[in-house]
């Protein structure tokens, strides 16, 4: 880094005290989608298609594209960014990537910060705005489709169902990121009407279900884990708490999965909802 540089991790412990004392005054001005400066781009799932058009617009206007690496599908890059400067992210750290950005956004070049999926699922987005911004550089997030909503749309279900699912948890498991206390895995799939979507724990599914036996879960609970939804080779893998690892294991799959524990997988024994029900023929007769 430069001698202007700041600490990144400065700039996050400042900001963070910041919006101790109130929100940013852009929160009541622009709405999602709108802003000035360096975009956080949710790129979606996977396939091309599920980019939104704002995202697809200020792609395909990019000089430079700073994109999440693997987790974002080559086909994607190369159907919107095959004009800009291409930049992975993986494997660097932030006192590499928010010099990177600044500069290139000093010297009038149009950055786009692409993740993957949704930036406020697992992104890691918001230091980097906030590192950017402590640099002088405004951000401002475009959301994407997130990989629960993929997956439910390819098992043909919904995430919440009348009286099947009334919730829908996001969460990962206990590992290097994430302690013992803080993996609520059991307690969302004991409450019986959520949907728990798991990310970033293809690796751990055996022991995760193990942890769901031990605590006396229902081992004919459905699961489904979703490799790389919407992408060409994605795959689908269906069956329980107790039997879904000997899948997966089998496939060979570590990564790039969402699994999803509970009831909504299948969608069985749902019941018509009052929307287009009862209340509707009364409210339309009113």
């Amino acid at each position: 880094m430069t001698d202007r540089d700041g600490d990144p991790q400065d700039a996050i412990d400042a900001r963070g005290e910041r919006r101790r004392d109130g929100l940013d005054d852009r929160v009541f001005e622009r709405s999602a989608g709108d802003g000035e400066g360096v975009p956080f781009v949710g790129a979606g799932p996977g396939d091309p298609c599920l980019l939104t058009v704002a995202g697809k617009e200020l792609l395909e206007g990019a000089d430079l594209v700073v994109h999440a690496g693997s987790l974002v599908n080559s086909e994607l890059l190369e159907a919107y960014c095959a004009h800009a400067e291409l930049v992975n992210s993986v494997g660097k750290d932030l006192e590499e990537l928010i010099p990177l950005m600044r500069d290139a956004y000093e010297d009038g070049k149009r950055v786009v910060r692409l993740h993957s999926g949704d930036p406020a699922i697992y992104g890691a987005a918001l230091e980097q705005m906030d590192a950017l911004e402590s640099e002088g550089v405004p951000t401002y997030v475009v959301p994407g489709v997130t990989s629960a909503f993929a997956a439910s749309a390819t098992l043909r279900t919904q995430l919440t169902l009348n009286e099947v699912a009334n919730h829908v948890a996001f969460t990962r498991p206990q590992g290097k990121t994430l302690s013992e206390a803080e993996d609520h895995i059991s307690e969302f799939v004991g409450m019986g009407d959520v949907t728990t979507c798991i990310y970033l724990g293809t690796h751990a599914v055996r022991e995760t279900m193990d942890r769901l036996l031990e605590d006396g879960h229902d081992p004919e609970t459905p699961v489904a884990v979703v490799y790389h939804a919407s992408w060409p080779d994605e795959d689908v893998i269906v069956g329980t708490i107790g039997d879904v690892a000997d899948r997966v294991e089998e496939a060979g799959y570590r990564a790039s999965a969402l699994v999803v524990v509970g009831d909504a997988v299948t969608g069985a024994g749902y019941e018509r909802s009052y929307l287009y029900g009862d209340w509707a023929s009364k409210s339309t007769s009113d």
